[in-house]
């Protein structure tokens, strides 16, 4: 058990519920990689429409693409839900998608860039897309430093479980985010490591950028870094093709040097959210549109001309 965990209150209901993820996880591995992912996914898709989030999901999709239809509407967010229950499944599996390199294609783009991710000090910044947790594993085939940053659950037993299961894909570990642990990395990657990092969450303490055609809350923190220690930032995102087979893509997000270090900032992650808009429209049943990324609806739409 992390000191983490040591130190963090654990309830009953704590307890509950890491009894059932543990449980889960042991069916799981029992019924293999391929069963788990589309037995996750034909759940998910009966199980998650019954929420509030699917309402929400759709909301999103409708204030997103104003130009989409009701049928569209329920297509994409019964695929999305589909695919985020393959993710669930898959995420018991790490280490054997790990041992299995065929599943995972590089694109020409990003094969092209990949002297220039192990060449020294790096930001790589990916979004819940694809399957996100497989980011370290795509570091470690490249033979690439990276060091992962993610938000820990609030239960902590089930965020130790899960933690333990994700670090080993990782090259140079996997840390919650914290103060300690952000100067931990940030040195990491100016040793000439890589950090990475989702950054497609909201973030209210961060700033706001446009996103698709609203303004959206974002964490700044990858533009900070890569433009606070003259880093190179990378947009990346896994895309899944068919069955639990991804490609992974990669570009490098431009990052302003001017004398406003803040107006770079905001600039470099509104560049980078103008590469997750692309990639969300070409699959949009492979994000999370449930999350609540944006602002209050009455904040949300853009002025004339910005």
């Amino acid at each position: 058990m992390s000191e983490d965990t040591e130190t963090r209150p654990v309830t009953l209901a704590h307890r509950l519920e890491f009894a059932f993820v543990w449980l889960l996880a042991r069916i799981l591995r029992l019924l293999g990689l391929e069963r788990s992912s589309r037995l996750m996914g034909r759940t998910w898709r009966l199980v998650a429409p019954l929420t509030a989030r699917h309402k929400r999901a759709q909301a999103h999709l409708r204030m997103a693409i104003p130009q989409i239809t009701d049928s569209e509407v329920r297509s994409i967010t019964r695929r999305m839900w589909t695919h985020l229950g393959r993710v669930t499944g898959e995420s018991f599996f790490l280490d054997r998608l790990a041992r299995e390199p065929d599943r995972i294609r590089f694109d020409d783009t990003t094969i092209a860039m990949i002297p220039e991710w192990k060449s020294g000090g790096s930001v790589i910044v990916s979004l819940h897309m694809g399957n996100w947790e497989m980011l370290g594993i795509c570091a470690r085939r490249l033979e690439v430093d990276l060091a992962g940053l993610y938000q820990r659950l609030s239960n902590p037993l089930v965020d130790d479980f899960l933690r333990q299961m994700r670090e080993p894909t990782y090259p140079a570990g996997l840390s919650s985010k914290g103060h300690s642990a952000v100067r931990r990395l940030v040195a990491h990657a100016r040793g000439g490591g890589a950090l990475g990092v989702l950054a497609d969450l909201r973030d209210v303490r961060g700033v706001t950028v446009p996103f698709f055609g609203h303004l959206a809350y974002a964490t700044p923190f990858p533009a900070m870094v890569a433009r606070g220690y003259d880093m190179p930032l990378f947009a990346f995102r896994m895309r899944r093709t068919e069955g639990v087979n991804f490609t992974a893509e990669m570009v490098r997000v431009e990052v302003p040097r001017t004398e406003d270090r803040k107006a770079d900032i905001r600039a470099a992650t509104a560049n980078l959210h103008a590469v997750y808009e692309k990639w969300i429209r070409e699959t949009p049943e492979q994000w999370m549109w449930a999350h609540r990324k944006w602002l209050r609806p009455g904040d949300m739409k853009l002025p004339r001309g910005a």
